[in-house]
């Protein structure tokens, strides 16, 4: 069968620098049918859903989780769980809070969210890594044939909490998954790969096999890091920052950096973004020179 995900793969499309942008995760736990536009197409309130969709401006990404499997009456009735996320190195966290009400989370601050301040609303989370697995068949169908076992799999193997998730973005590169708190995003997964991310995070430690990025950076950002620890190794979760731009600046925690030139290009053949599209030339950030520029 002809899909995004299978041509995307027949292309050798790179991974890095293809995560979604977004420094902070509003994730709501809403069980049950999702449509397309899952923020606005659930049973969440689809006032609330317009609001929290517009945060993204702020750098806020709103989405929707449920348990794999859609564990039946008790997980409907259950009242619904919200996991805030900030991403950043350094400050990276997870606040766990569980509203009366999805409409109370209209009075939180999104440009301080996205700033990477919780101002102590909720818990600290202080459970297992999240693992999200994008599972929306209505928005495309790679993600729920092949994105619903993988979540399944990797409930079963433990060690992670696993959810499945409305959308993260990059269809063509599913199954997909984002890994919390860090926010290193994944594409073309598979579950001996997942326990692989899971072992790491767990560690402070990223794998950057099939990684499309940290989500705290913007996409030449996220190539840059990934080709930085491609050279040097390194593979603390925390150990780089980036400083975008067209020729971003990682630093390293010990005083070290490097300028890194970024060049956003069409080549390969076009493959569809999603399946139902027309397939078109995709967009590929291509590291071409890495300069240390010393200790600072």
């Amino acid at each position: 069968m002809s899909t995004c995900a299978n041509a995307s793969r027949a292309a050798a499309e790179p991974l890095p620098g293809t995560a979604a942008t977004a420094g902070t995760w509003l994730l709501i736990e809403q069980p049950g049918p999702w449509g397309a536009r899952a923020l606005t197409d659930s049973r969440l309130d689809p006032g609330v859903g317009r609001a929290l969709g517009a945060w993204d401006a702020a750098g806020v990404r709103a989405a929707l989780i449920r348990r794999p499997g859609r564990d039946g009456a008790a997980e409907e009735r259950r009242a619904g769980r919200v996991f805030l996320a900030h991403t950043a190195p350094g400050n990276a966290w997870i606040r766990a809070l569980c509203p009366a009400d999805p409409r109370e989370l209209l009075a939180l601050d999104p440009a301080r969210l996205g700033a990477g301040h919780h101002d102590g609303v909720g818990e600290p989370y202080r459970g297992a890594p999240l693992v999200l697995v994008c599972t929306n068949g209505r928005r495309d169908r790679c993600c729920a044939v092949l994105g619903r076992p993988l979540a399944a799999e990797a409930a079963a193997a433990g060690g992670a909490s696993v959810w499945e998730v409305t959308h993260l973005g990059g269809h063509r590169f599913a199954p997909t998954l984002l890994v919390l708190p860090h926010g290193y995003a994944y594409g073309w997964m598979t579950a001996v790969a997942v326990k692989d991310v899971v072992s790491a995070v767990q560690d402070g430690r990223v794998v950057t096999e099939r990684c499309r990025g940290r989500s705290a950076w913007d996409r030449a950002g996220q190539a840059a890091e990934l080709a930085v620890r491609a050279l040097t190794g390194e593979d603390g979760a925390d150990a780089l920052t980036v400083a975008g731009g067209p020729r971003p600046t990682v630093s390293h925690r010990d005083g070290r950096a490097w300028r890194v030139t970024v060049a956003r290009t069409e080549p390969g053949p076009p493959v569809p973004a999603s399946c139902g599209a027309d397939p078109e030339p995709q967009t590929r950030f291509e590291v071409t020179a890495v300069e240390p520029l010393g200790p600072r």
